[in-house]
């Protein structure tokens, strides 16, 4: 009897010790610029865009309907070709309307893959700790000592150029960073009190993980999957600039700029507006990302890489 006594006070006096620590951070809204709501609007246009961007094209992305290449904006009998024609008479809009579909598609896929296995090796790294921990660091070092492109082009070299491995390649070769920046999290976050009072409460780890760890991890992890979609945006962009993303007839923004080229010296635009597609879409987001960081004082920004 005068054991469980003595366990019982001890379960208290460590109780008592965590009584006056504080709780975890309460949530603050988000206010953004006028800058970032119009970068929130082009985002928002872009990806309506790849949901009904094919439904609204004047011609299917394959359809030869210029009588010429490198036709300048204009109505004939074939229709209005408003942003011209590629290099073999194909409508550049609805080329650019169905490339959305494929290079932002693409890219929010891989990039949502990417953050489920970085974040789940990065918690689990920050949490356990020990040779998991080391084990789980060393690989993801390796993976990253070596660069995208290269890595990229190895790995469609060897499985070729489909879409399953475009989103699998970029997720994997995307997901070492997502790691070390859920694992850097996990990590302060473990060591502060309100992470403490919740393990002297008898809280097990997966409740901590779940109530504490994620909730105040979720704003820099939201704000970096922005700059991670960007950075996939444009590594499967470049690879279908060399040819080695999105297969032709297909479109996406990255093949288009590469296939129209050589309009540049008889002065055709096919070649600029899908790079302006790209442009404003990942422009968008940066700002958007600037913004939110800049509203938390640039203590997002120290926390991404």
């Amino acid at each position: 009897m005068t054991e469980e006594t003595n366990k019982e006070e001890e379960v208290i006096a460590r109780l008592d010790a965590f009584a006056e620590l504080p709780d975890a951070p309460p949530k603050r809204r988000l206010k953004l610029s006028w800058v970032g709501k119009v970068s929130v609007a082009v985002v928002v246009f872009w990806l309506v865009i790849v949901a009904i961007g094919p439904s609204i094209a004047p011609f299917h992305e394959m359809d030869m309907e210029g009588d010429d290449s490198f036709l300048d904006a204009y109505s004939g009998e074939y229709g209005t070709f408003y942003l011209g024609t590629d290099y073999i008479g194909r409508d550049t809009f609805s080329r650019i309307l169905f490339g959305a579909r494929n290079t932002i598609g693409i890219s929010l896929l891989a990039t949502l893959l990417a953050y489920l296995m970085g974040i789940t090796l990065g918690i689990l790294a920050a949490v356990k700790g020990g040779w998991i921990d080391m084990g789980i660091s060393r690989v993801n070092d390796a993976i990253l000592a070596l660069p995208t492109i290269m890595l990229g082009l190895i790995v469609i070299a060897a499985f070729g150029s489909s879409i399953l491995v475009l989103i699998l390649t970029a997720a994997v070769i995307y997901a070492t960073s997502v790691f070390r920046i859920a694992r850097a999290l996990g990590q302060d976050i473990m060591v502060q009190d309100f992470v403490e009072a919740a393990q002297a409460r008898g809280e097990g780890i997966w409740w901590v993980i779940r109530a504490e760890v994620l909730p105040n991890a979720a704003m820099p992890l939201a704000t970096d999957f922005g700059l991670r979609l960007v950075f996939v945006v444009l590594f499967i962009s470049s690879l279908s600039f060399l040819g080695l993303g999105i297969q032709p007839p297909a479109s996406d923004w990255g093949s288009m700029v590469r296939e129209n080229l050589q309009g540049l010296t008889y002065g055709s635009y096919a070649a600029i507006w899908p790079a302006c597609a790209i442009a404003s879409f990942t422009i968008a987001i940066n700002l958007i990302v600037d913004d939110i960081s800049a509203k938390s004082g640039g203590s997002l920004a120290k926390k991404m890489v």
